[in-house]
């Protein structure tokens, strides 16, 4: 089996309010020096057979229509390496 992940993130012009509200309290925290956070999702999916490009276009596919709204949403796909 492998594993291939879709990282699904808002578009750099789409406001973040919850990354907003995680920079916001850092710094109560103590955690100082963040300048900016964004906030998005992971899924990890597990393939049966093969991660050939027909799989992957399958994966880009799903992330297109299911994982991510593409109107505000970006998406990355990419094979995780085995550990």
């Amino acid at each position: 089996m492998a594993r291939v992940v879709v990282d699904v993130m808002l578009k750099p012009e789409i406001l973040d309010p919850q990354g907003q509200a995680v920079q916001r309290a850092l710094p109560r925290l103590g955690f100082d020096g963040v300048s900016d956070v964004r906030q998005g999702k992971r899924f990890e999916l597990e393939l049966a057979g093969p991660v050939d490009e027909a799989a992957l276009d399958r994966v880009r596919e799903m992330a297109r229509t299911f994982l991510a709204n593409t109107v505000i949403e970006d998406f990355e796909v990419r094979v995780e390496e085995e550990r």
